[in-house]
């Protein structure tokens, strides 16, 4: 009951968002663009592994094909590393509104942040491939118990009948240096930001605060795990299992949370876009 009720409360929660900024105009800027595709990998990353895992809460029998385990491994790295990189693209959205506002029209129109957006899925899709090919080519004729609640590259190869150290270094060159570089990145964007705040006016510095508070938690709540699990060779530990279904499961819930609470313009919209629902009921009653 309790992820159920969490796995609706993403999926409402994130749409509630995606129809407010689509029917806002002016919510109709770049920020909030990718906060639209950010709420749109949010609902998919949830929903790779959310639904499969309430199955098997319910059946006695919990199991998957072989493919279909295939599958979830992909989808899971595709919209994770989407994820990531999206992240990283808003921080520089940020750093090019606060630091360089006279340019941020120039230099983030929307048809460069369609180009952004399309460069992180190709990204995203690159990694994943690779993620896939790394855990395919290993050779399964032993056990078939998979010690987590989804399939996950780290869980799957312990399965295999070879020696998976290779392997285990390769994720860890692949997924663990993505999520630890694009993290550095976003931590220098900010200190870059935060020293240039200094020439800031106290109500841009206090507009500026909020809005790179809330990404930043949204970056730390989504980073932390990825780390965690991905720059080891070898995940054995058994909180491995619990960090797993926090960065599926419940932070994609504290995305649209976050943003809501701490966004003023996002509040004010859905207010308007309720007001404005209740006077088209009444009209047409």
């Amino acid at each position: 009951m309790t992820f159920s009720f969490t796995y609706s409360l993403v999926i409402c929660g994130n749409i509630l968002i995606m129809v407010t900024i689509v029917f806002t105009s002016r919510l109709h800027s770049p920020m909030y663009f990718f906060l639209s595709n950010l709420s749109f990998i949010d609902i998919c990353h949830s929903s790779v592994t959310v639904p499969k895992m309430l199955e098997g809460f319910l059946l006695e029998r919990k199991t998957i094909s072989f493919d279909n385990c295939i599958a979830q491994l992909f989808f899971l790295h595709l919209f994770a590393c989407a994820e990531i990189f999206l992240l990283t693209i808003m921080a520089y959205d940020r750093y090019v509104a606060i630091c360089t506002p006279l340019h941020y029209s120039t230099v983030m129109s929307m048809k460069i942040c369609v180009q952004l957006v399309f460069a992180l899925w190709v990204g995203a899709t690159i990694h994943s491939l690779v993620q896939t090919f790394l855990t395919i080519r290993l050779p399964y004729c032993g056990p078939n118990i998979i010690d987590s609640y989804f399939c996950d590259v780290p869980f799957v190869i312990k399965l295999a009948c070879t020696d998976t150290y290779v392997t285990g270094m390769l994720i860890v060159s692949n997924s663990g240096t993505i999520s630890l570089v694009c993290f550095l990145a976003l931590v220098t964007s900010y200190m870059v930001i935060l020293v240039s705040l200094r020439k800031q006016s106290a109500e841009g510095r206090r507009k500026a605060l909020s809005t790179c508070s809330a990404h930043f938690m949204v970056v730390a709540l989504f980073f932390g795990p990825c780390i965690f699990l991905y720059t080891r060779p070898d995940s054995s530990l058994s909180i491995d299992k619990v960090v797993s279904v926090f960065y599926t499961a419940v932070a994609p819930l504290l995305n649209p949370i976050i943003y809501t609470l701490r966004n003023e313009e996002v509040k004010i919209a859905m207010k308007h876009l309720r007001q404005r629902q209740v006077a088209f009921m009444k009209l047409h009653t």
